[in-house]
C-alpha cells in the first residue's frame, strides 16, 4: 500500500474484503484485497459507512466527555471566583492570577513525555489514569482554605491534564484518515466551548444550592465536577480499545476495512515502529510544526481568556447579578460550538485546512477590534462581540489540530509535534490569565487588545504556513524528495502535503 493520499484518491472504498481470520497480521489483510468489480462497491461503501458509524458512536462520545471534563476543571475558577471564592480564600488579585498561571508550567512539560509513552503503556490505561488523577485533584480544589493549597493543587491539576489533548489528537490520528480527521477534532473541541457554558450552567445551579453540608456554593464546583471526572476516568478504563485490531464492537470484516484503511495512511510501518530519537529531532526541525503552534498559541490565548474571563466581562457589562452573568455565557458557546462543527466538516470535505482559517481567524479579529474599542454605552453591541470572538478562536482549532497531524507521518515524529504544537500553543494560557484584571473593567482594553495583535499574527503564520506547503509539495513534484522514495513517512515523495 503506498501513503493515505494514496489509497484515498484511489478510493478506500474500492477494495473487497475477504473472510480472512481477524488474528492475522495486517500484512496479510492488506494482501487479502483485490480491486473490486463495480458491482463490489455499493457493498463496500455500506461497510465503510457502517465502520464509521461504529467509531464514531464508540469512541468520540467518551473523547467528548474527557474534553468537557477538562475544561471544565481547568476553567471553573472563573465561575468559582463569581461566588467569591478569592474573598473567602483572602486572595489577592495577583495571588488569584498566579493560582490560574501555576496551572500552565506543569501541563506544558508533561505532553510531548506523555505522547512518547502513550504506545508503550497503551491508551486505555493511560488516558483512563490521567483522568482519574485530575477528577482527583479537582475534587480537592473544593476543599482548600488558603493560597498555598489553592496553587499546589492548581498546579498538579495542569500536570495530569497535560497529556490529554496530544493523546487524543494522535489516537484519533490511528483511527481515522487524514480527509476524515478535522471533524472528529471539531466534535470534540466543540465540547470545549460546550463545557464553559454547561459550567456556567452548573455554577448557576449551584449558586441556587447555595451553602449545604459545610461547603460553600463555589466549593460544590469542584467537588461536584472533580466526582463527574473520576467516574468518566472509570468508563474510559472500560470502554476504550486500545487499537482497531482489539476493538469488540466491530466485525471481522469491519475490523479489517479498518485495519486496510490505517494501512494506507501509515504505509503499514508505524504499526512496528520502533522509538527514535532521531524522529523526535525530525519533529522539532519540521517548520510546520513551528509555523502551526505560533498560530496556535495566539488561538489558545484568545481561547483561554474566553473560558476564565467571560463571566467576569459579561458582569461588568451592565447591572447584571451572578446569576445572569453565569447564563448569559451560555449563547456564545453555543454559537460557537455550531459553528465549529461547520467549520469542520467543510475543512474535511475540501480537504483544506490553512485556506479554511484565513476566513475564520477574522471573524475573532473583527469581535477583539470592536470589543476593545467601543463605548461602554453600547453593551448589547459588546455581548454580539463576544459571540464573534468565542466563534472566530473555537472554529479555526480543528483545522489547525488536523493540519499538523495530517503533514507529519512516522508515529513518533507526528506523536512528538502533535504534543509539541500543543505545548508551545498552551504557554498563552500563562498569558492569558494576566490580560483581564478587574482593574481594567469594564472596557478591558488593554487585555483585548494583546489578544487582537495575537490574532493578526496568527493569521500571517498560517498564511505562511499555506506558502511552505504549497512550495514543499511543488519540490516533491519536481523530484527533489525522490530520494526519500518508499521511506514510509512525511517525506516520500507520494506524501502530499495538505493546504
Amino acid at each position: 500500500m503506498g501513503t493515505e493520499m494514496r489509497l484515498e484518491e484511489a478510493g478506500e472504498k474500492r477494495v473487497r474484503i475477504q473472510d480472512n481470520p481477524v488474528s492475522q497480521t495486517d500484512e496479510s489483510v492488506v494482501s487479502s484485497l483485490e480491486t473490486p468489480s463495480p458491482s463490489d462497491e455499493p457493498e463496500t461503501k455500506l461497510l465503510t459507512r457502517r465502520l464509521l458509524w461504529k467509531l464514531d458512536t464508540r469512541i468520540l462520545p467518551i473523547f467528548i466527555l474527557l474534553v468537557l471534563c477538562s475544561f471544565l476543571d481547568r476553567t471553573n475558577v472563573g465561575n468559582a471566583k463569581v461566588y467569591n471564592m478569592d474573598k473567602e480564600l483572602n486572595l489577592s488579585p495577583l495571588q488569584y492570577q498566579q493560582g490560574l498561571a501555576a496551572f500552565y508550567p506543569l501541563y506544558i512539560a508533561g505532553e510531548i513525555p506523555s505522547n512518547l509513552v502513550l504506545k508503550k503503556i497503551t491508551p486505555r490505561i493511560w488516558i483512563a489514569f490521567m483522568t482519574f488523577l485530575w477528577g482527583l485533584f479537582c475534587l480537592c480544589l473544593g476543599f482548600v482554605h488558603n493560597f498555598d493549597q489553592f496553587i499546589a493543587l492548581r498546579a498538579l491539576l495542569g500536570l495530569a491534564e497535560g497529556g490529554l489533548f496530544p493523546a487524543m489528537v494522535l489516537y484519533l490520528s490511528t483511527i481515522y484518515t487524514r480527509s476524515e480527521l478535522a471533524l472528529r477534532i471539531g466534535v470534540l473541541y466543540t465540547s470545549t466551548s460546550l463545557s464553559s457554558g454547561f459550567g456556567g450552567l452548573l455554577a448557576r445551579a449551584m449558586g441556587a444550592i447555595g451553602d449545604r453540608g459545610g461547603l460553600t456554593a463555589w466549593r460544590w464546583i469542584f467537588v461536584i465536577e472533580g466526582l463527574f471526572t473520576i467516574l468518566c476516568a472509570v468508563l474510559t478504563y472500560f470502554v476504550l480499545p486500545n487499537t482497531l485490531k482489539t476493538a469488540s464492537f466491530l466485525s471481522p470484516k469491519e475490523r479489517q476495512l479498518a485495519i486496510v484503511r490505517q494501512a494506507g495512511v501509515s504505509n503499514n510501518q508505524e504499526t512496528h515502529e520502533k522509538f527514535s530519537w532521531t524522529e523526535v529531532r525530525r519533529a522539532f526541525a519540521y517548520p510546520l510544526t513551528w509555523l502551526t503552534a505560533s498560530a496556535y498559541f495566539g488561538l489558545l490565548s484568545a481561547i483561554y481568556s474566553i473560558g476564565l474571563f467571560l463571566p467576569t466581562i459579561i458582569l461588568k457589562l451592565g447591572p447584571y447579578t451572578a446569576h445572569q452573568a453565569q447564563l448569559m455565557t451560555v449563547p456564545p458557546y453555543a454559537v460557537a460550538a455550531v459553528m465549529t462543527l461547520i467549520v469542520a466538516f467543510v475543512s474535511d470535505r475540501l480537504r483544506l485546512r490553512g485556506i479554511v482559517m484565513l476566513f475564520t481567524v477574522p471573524v475573532a479579529i473583527v469581535g477583539y477590534a470592536v470589543i476593545a474599542n467601543i463605548s461602554d454605552a453600547h453593551p448589547k453591541v459588546k455581548y454580539g462581540m463576544t459571540i464573534m470572538m468565542a466563534t472566530g478562536v473555537y472554529s479555526s482549532v480543528p483545522p489547525n489540530l488536523a493540519w499538523l497531524a495530517n503533514n507529519s507521518a512516522g508515529h513518533y515524529k507526528r506523536a512528538t509535534a502533535a504534543a509539541l504544537q500543543l505545548a508551545i500553543a498552551n504557554c498563552g494560557g500563562i498569558l492569558s490569565v494576566f490580560l483581564y484584571p478587574d482593574a481594567d473593567g469594564p472596557m478591558f482594553h488593554r487585555g483585548h487588545t494583546i489578544i487582537l495583535g495575537l490574532l493578526v499574527a496568527a493569521w500571517f503564520l498560517i498564511l505562511a504556513n499555506v506558502l511552505v506547503c504549497v512550495k514543499i509539495n511543488k519540490d516533491k513534484a519536481h523530484g527533489k524528495y525522490d530520494g526519500f522514495a518508499d521511506c514510509g513517512d512525511d517525506r516520500d515523495p507520494t506524501f502530499k502535503l495538505v493546504l
